[in-house]
């Protein structure tokens, strides 16, 4: 199977989403799709074997719609420019004279009226050529066997023009309303024109990433420095960046140093300082000095390429919540017709009037136009995300995001999470040696711990290299078992096992003291040869205040770890956690997300090991901090860029501040129709102000959700 992105255009509302999604639901070879409204993309897994991209495309643009293949190295997941409004300028213009038209019928003015038969000139240009594309729209939806926004529109303006166009025959001027079907497509149009402005420019979060690389850059090239596009430079140039320049590509540095503001990829506004042979990340800006780097990544494959994708791939998926819209938008426009013909049948018989029984049924069609509802839930979801991505936290998907904004519980790893993650040790006591000192249970723990990425591993290696003369020899038949140990034959001792006192079979002497109570314990074993290393970590800087943020939001917090329980508890009688859970397994840590889970909370695990993969994949929401292992972050529904802990509360705060927003954008959509049907069924709303009240809806479910980038996690 594979997964492709498309960009779609020509979307008019909530329904024509649905529309492309059923087309396509019923190919075979097609296994799953998601169209995003607000987005404007659609996400496709198919079988390559027996389905092209082409035929995709295909298919779609069989809909009425065009598609666009987004590439790896496509340009398209920036914001497209918007065309001019020609059509929609030309509406406008024509709603000129129809308004003086208006006044002078209300004055009572003659001269300021306009001759009927201007009037059907006028009318018919903004009829079929300014309202050309929701013909295509309508004709395209009823083609495949629906109906959307575009007929609503259609069916209500045409009506009143072919209505007006009857009575200009019979000579009745006083029942001609041009000026409604005009100032209809006017309106609508407008709005329609607002809201892709807003979809495109506002609601965008990668235009504004994109924008933080440099058009161009200085480079090495012929013996010389130049000024080239960024385009043009490949990797391994050398480039130069001095104070206040932004930098183009991931690399690191050859020559001098600078301060660089990496805020971009981790939210946190502090600079970081660089000197020769560390890294450099894509977007970063330098401050207080000038640096020459080698690049090693550019464009998608930076960092800020890949946090780029990540993001966008997130915006355009579909949020659970999202398919309420769905399911309403998929019999809304059939049921607004029905409606619409109810109302004027309705109104004929009591008021025996065409003329207001056809001007309601029309009211009833444009005010009824179901884009708010479409636009509720995908508004804001990508909001929320672009909001999340500047405080450097990364959702992998829509379902993410709603789901951490229903969490009541948080597991915590400790080490490397709570902890800075680079321990040390600080104490080492043999129990049982034949003829072994420091240096031997060094030189076998090293050569075991080499194939281990864990802090407590790298602590032993970080002290073996401290030790002269100190060789690490070989060791091969690795053989990990997560959360307990690691054992393999080395060079010179045979087979070595270290980790948990258990898993060496050795029992720790009961006088330790409180250093050793406060400190993980590993173990090493060769034969009768045994030992205990105790390597301490500390505190993160902001683990307290972070704790503190998360219990304020009403969130319950456990530890659970791999340490003893000692050192566990320890950490959290210094975080004020009451549920602490050491020696924990990976499947033990299994086992306390599912038993909170059939409690009914919803959990988020926090943890960056691989010992952590099994309970990230099971909470209700894993939550990883960058630069764990990898296995930890394919696990995880959430990547804090900035490896802060204080990024959890930032990750729940906004999630909820995004909820909030599409429950305030579904009851906007929803109240305008509830509201709206009824008033224009009898007369209180004419298609003038419909369609005005309809562009507004749309706007305003925008407008909502744009609020939502401006939000702030609190910090305390």
């Amino acid at each position: 199977m594979k997964t492709i992105s498309l960009t779609i255009d020509g979307m008019s509302c909530q329904a024509c989403a649905t529309r492309i999604e059923k087309v396509l639901s019923r190919k075979e070879t097609i296994s799953h799709v998601e169209v995003n409204f607000a987005g404007e993309r659609a996400n496709v897994t198919f079988d390559e074997e027996h389905l092209s991209e082409d035929e995709i495309i295909s298919y779609i643009e069989n809909t009425g719609f065009k598609a666009k293949l987004i590439t790896e190295n496509s340009t398209s997941i920036s914001p497209e420019k918007i065309p001019f409004p020609y059509l929609m300028i030309i509406a406008w213009i024509a709603v000129i004279p129809f308004s003086i038209s208006m006044v002078g019928m209300i004055l009572h003015r003659d001269n300021l009226m306009i001759n009927p038969t201007i009037q059907l000139i006028i009318a018919t240009i903004v009829q079929f050529i300014s309202g050309a594309h929701f013909y295509r729209g309508a004709f395209a939806a009823i083609k495949n066997h629906s109906a959307n926004m575009d007929v609503l529109v259609v069916i209500g303006t045409s009506s009143i023009w072919a209505y007006s166009v009857y009575m200009l025959l019979l000579g009745n001027y006083h029942h001609i309303y041009f000026e409604a079907a005009v100032m209809v497509i006017a309106f609508v149009s407008f709005g329609k024109y607002l809201e892709l402005r807003v979809k495109r420019q506002s609601l965008n979060s990668i235009g504004l990433l994109m924008g933080l690389t440099p058009k161009n850059t200085e480079v090495w090239r012929n013996e010389q420095w130049q000024i080239l596009p960024l385009s043009e430079v490949i990797i391994g140039d050398k480039l130069r960046i001095k104070q206040g320049e932004k930098i183009g590509a991931d690399g690191y540095v050859l020559t001098g140093d600078a301060w660089c503001d990496e805020g971009h990829l981790t939210g946190e506004s502090k600079h970081v300082h660089k000197k020769i042979g560390d890294k450099v990340f894509a977007g970063s800006i330098t401050s207080n000095g000038s640096i020459q780097i080698c690049a090693t990544a550019l464009g998608n494959k930076t960092l800020l390429g890949d946090m780029m994708r990540l993001l966008d791939e997130a915006q355009n998926s579909k949020a659970p919540i999202a398919r309420l819209a769905d399911k309403v938008a998929a019999i809304f426009v059939p049921a607004v017709l029905l409606i619409a013909v109810v109302t004027f049948i309705i109104n004929y018989i009591f008021l025996k009037d065409i003329n207001i029984s056809l001007i309601r049924s029309v009211a009833v069609l444009v005010i009824a136009c179901p884009c708010a509802l479409g636009l509720a839930t995908p508004a804001a979801i990508m909001a929320g995300m672009g909001v999340a991505a500047r405080q450097g936290i990364l959702f992998k998907d829509a379902a993410s995001l709603e789901n951490a904004g229903k969490i009541d519980t948080v597991v915590l790893d400790k080490t490397g999470t709570l902890t800075i993650g680079k321990p040390q040790l600080i104490e080492f006591i043999i129990i049982n040696s034949q003829n072994y000192n420091k240096k031997d249970f060094l030189q076998m723990a090293a050569a075991v711990e080499t194939h281990v990425s864990h802090p407590l591993a790298n602590a032993i290696l970080q002290s073996a290299k401290q030790i002269e003369d100190l060789i690490i020899p070989n060791a091969n038949n690795i053989n990990v078992e997560a959360g307990s140990g690691v054992c393999a034959n080395v060079d010179n001792y045979g087979l070595v096992k270290i980790g948990l006192p258990e898993y060496c079979e050795i029992s720790l002497p009961e006088n330790l003291n409180e250093i050793w109570q406060h400190s993980s314990i590993v173990a090493i074993s060769n034969k009768n040869n045994q030992a205990i290393f105790a390597i301490a970590d500390s505190l993160r800087d902001d683990s307290i205040e972070a704790i503190n943020t998360i219990k304020k939001q009403g969130i319950d917090i456990g530890i659970a770890s791999g340490d003893q329980n000692s050192t566990v508890q320890y950490i959290a009688n210094l975080l004020n956690i009451d549920k602490a859970y050491g020696n924990s397994l990976p499947q033990d840590k299994l086992s306390i997300i599912k038993q909170l889970q059939k409690q009914n909370h919803i959990v988020a695990m926090v943890g960056d090991g691989v010992n952590d993969a099994a309970a990230l994949t099971q909470a209700n929401i894993g939550i990883t901090l960058r630069g764990g292992t990898d296995i930890a972050e394919h696990s995880s529904s959430v990547t804090l860029m900035n490896r802060s802990i204080m990024q959890v509360a930032d990750t729940i705060s906004i999630a909820r501040a995004t909820l909030n927003t599409i429950r305030q954008n579904l009851f906007f959509a929803f109240i305008y129709n509830i509201l709206g049907i009824p008033l224009a069924a009898i007369g209180l709303l004419s298609p003038v102000l419909a369609g005005g009240a309809m562009a507004l809806s749309s706007i305003s479910v925008l407008i909502n959700a744009v609020r939502l980038k401006h939000f702030k996690p609190i910090k305390k």
